[in-house]
């Protein structure tokens, strides 16, 4: 499989980041099933939250790397910081209870890709810089991210780190697709638009994009007629993306692939490193992702496929 640098960890990081958001120890068995057969395929990487499953998530996790003797092997992302019921959660307090809980329940005392699940534009950079550093001097964390943030918000967070010799992010995990969102999927997400991805090509901070293959829109299953999928309907169905689809029918037509494995593709082919967390639960949508990272597209068909008014080759 493919692989990315991040800056920070020694490991390449696969280009297939397996998501773990319905992982559970009553479900433990299909856990062991899962990851069992996307490291099989080269996959190295798995991308969790203090939140998911209220914990649970990261429980599974650390049963699984127990009982299979392989932490060294893999390359653990979590995310913390979460709003609760009550807020905003970004704060020292919060990061450091999340992190060390974190820790606590995948059984290790180390995560290499540590993200802040969201942000909160009322605390200052320096605070939140600060004591992820501090983190990073323990040994608790290799390299520090953002989930959800805004590229200003790292560019703000990572001059702070430049002017006083801290550690900036390395990373980060908004939304990035071929179907481009109409609203944001949860409060407080962040989908990476155009010059949000020309700030990525600058920089060359990687992206590890969440809904990477847009839920689903790009199997073929929609039409706009078929409206029985209410956050589909909400986030994704607009005439722009309609046509997406057309042109990712189209191009896999030409490429002897399918519509949702270019735009699979079409995440992982932008001119700064990308990875693409995905959801397969069965050997046939693994394969079927792993088949989509190894599709290779011209910077004209990336740009086709995404505004249509350019040739492709």
């Amino acid at each position: 499989m493919k692989t990315i640098k991040i800056e920070g960890i020694e490991k390449r990081l696969s280009v297939l980041v397996q998501g773990s958001d319905y992982f559970r120890p009553s479900n433990y068995d299909k856990v062991c099933e899962v990851l069992d057969r996307y490291f099989s395929i080269g996959g190295n990487t798995i991308d969790t939250a203090h939140v998911y499953c209220g914990g649970e998530s990261e429980v599974a996790i650390g049963q699984w790397m127990k009982e299979r003797g392989n932490r060294e092997d893999v390359i653990i992302l979590t995310k913390g910081a979460h709003h609760d019921e009550s807020g905003p959660r970004v704060n020292r307090e919060a990061i450091t209870n999340d992190l060390f809980e974190s820790l606590e329940r995948l059984g290790t005392d180390y995560v290499d890709l540590y993200a802040l699940h969201r942000d909160d534009l009322n605390v200052p950079v320096s605070e939140i810089v600060d004591v992820l550093n501090e983190h990073i001097v323990a040994g608790r964390i290799k390299a520090i991210g953002g989930s959800n943030w805004t590229v200003q918000r790292i560019q703000e967070a990572n001059e702070y780190a430049q002017s006083n010799g801290l550690i900036g992010f390395t990373f980060s995990s908004p939304n990035l697709s071929l179907a481009k969102p109409n609203e944001p999927f949860w409060s407080g997400c962040v989908s990476a638009e155009a010059e949000d991805c020309k700030w990525h090509e600058r920089n060359q901070i990687p992206i590890l994009s969440w809904s990477s293959q847009a839920r689903g829109f790009f199997t073929g299953r929609f039409s706009p007629e078929d409206r029985s999928n209410e956050d589909l309907v909400r986030v994704f169905y607009s005439d722009a993306n309609w046509e997406r689809l057309r042109r990712a029918e189209e191009l896999a037509v030409e490429k002897g692939v399918t519509a949702i494995q270019i735009a699979l593709a079409y995440v992982l082919n932008q001119p700064f490193p990308t990875a693409a967390l995905i959801g397969a639960q069965n050997e046939t949508e693994l394969i079927s992702c792993l088949e989509g990272s190894k599709v290779e597209l011209t910077n004209n068909e990336v740009y086709w496929l995404e505004n249509g008014d350019a040739i492709k080759k």
